[in-house]
């Protein structure tokens, strides 16, 4: 019995020591001589593949300059940047346990998540809604009635709309899938008659489908969607390197040339643009930066 208990005492220890050991992610990157950014491989245009297999995005682009602001406070010469890609279920353990960094891709700034993990100042702000074809008798959640209704496993939208069933008794079939290009793959071959998700996602994915002007979405807002970059929870000496260099981009400037590339101009793989110009939300964002969870300071 001893021996067990010293085993589980010694375990219990060593956990604690890589915890502690992973809160001082600046201390972490200069003694590995490496950052790691969590992408995405489809949340289209922030994180997801090009063609060549290349990690590019809007916000992975943003963690770029990051990656160059942490490298600049540490003063070394050098400094790899690593990628790991990441799943809307795995995205927050990860970082939690320190295999990734910054975790650069489209997640929700929400009050539950921040009890787990940290935010920088929020850089999109984006509204839960549903696609589908065009012709189905589908404009809005209620008109699902009978039918399946997907979304990515993992995220915020999923845990809406399931609440939302449940409340108002819709009746709708809600199954999860494991990405969000499975996800509208659903949708488009039929096997689901909508997708739950962040608007801008749903219309990267229909502008780089193979009919983008098969689908439509839904006017009806279910929700305010914040996005912010991840990183870990109780290292301030981090996210105030990682709050600097996102603050710098808002009073620079340089985040509007950084919009117009990727939501404004034909973008990577298919040469797509999704032309959509910056919300009022976000421009408030920039002019007064906040990392709030609370949908009501975006509104």
């Amino acid at each position: 019995m001893k021996k067990v208990l010293l085993c589980v005492g010694l375990t219990v220890a060593l956990t604690g020591l890589s915890a502690v050991a992973h809160a001082d992610t600046l201390a972490k990157v200069k003694s590995s001589g490496a950052i790691t950014i969590g992408h995405r491989d489809a949340s289209i245009p922030f994180s997801y593949y090009d063609d060549k297999q290349q990690v590019i995005g809007y916000s992975v682009e943003i963690c770029q300059k990051i990656a160059e602001a942490v490298q600049k406070n540490l003063g070394m010469p050098k400094m790899e940047v690593k990628y790991q890609l990441v799943t809307s279920a795995n995205r927050i353990p990860l970082l939690a346990n320190g295999t990734v960094d910054l975790e650069c891709g489209s997640t929700t700034n929400n009050a539950d998540r921040q009890k787990q993990i940290s935010y920088a100042p929020t850089t999109f702000v984006t509204a839960n809604r549903i696609i589908y074809k065009k012709g189905q008798g589908i404009s809005k959640l209620a008109d699902l009635k009978g039918k399946t209704l997907v979304s990515t496993a993992g995220t915020t939208n999923l845990k809406q709309v399931t609440e939302l069933n449940a409340e108002k008794n819709l009746g709708i079939n809600i199954v999860s899938a494991n990405g969000h290009a499975e996800a509208f793959l659903m949708v488009e071959s039929g096997r689901a008659a909508a997708f739950a998700m962040d608007d801008i996602l749903l219309a990267g994915l229909a502008a780089n489908s193979k009919n983008p002007a098969e689908f439509e979405i839904s006017s009806e807002a279910l929700s305010v969607e914040p996005y912010g970059i991840m990183v870990r929870k109780d290292d301030p000496k981090f996210k105030k390197v990682v709050d600097d260099a996102v603050v710098a981009l808002f009073k620079s400037g340089a985040i509007n040339a950084m919009y117009d590339k990727w939501f404004l101009k034909p973008i990577p793989p298919k040469g797509a643009n999704l032309n959509i110009p910056m919300s009022a939300s976000l421009k408030k964002v920039i002019a007064k930066p906040t990392d709030s969870p609370d949908p009501k300071e975006y509104q």
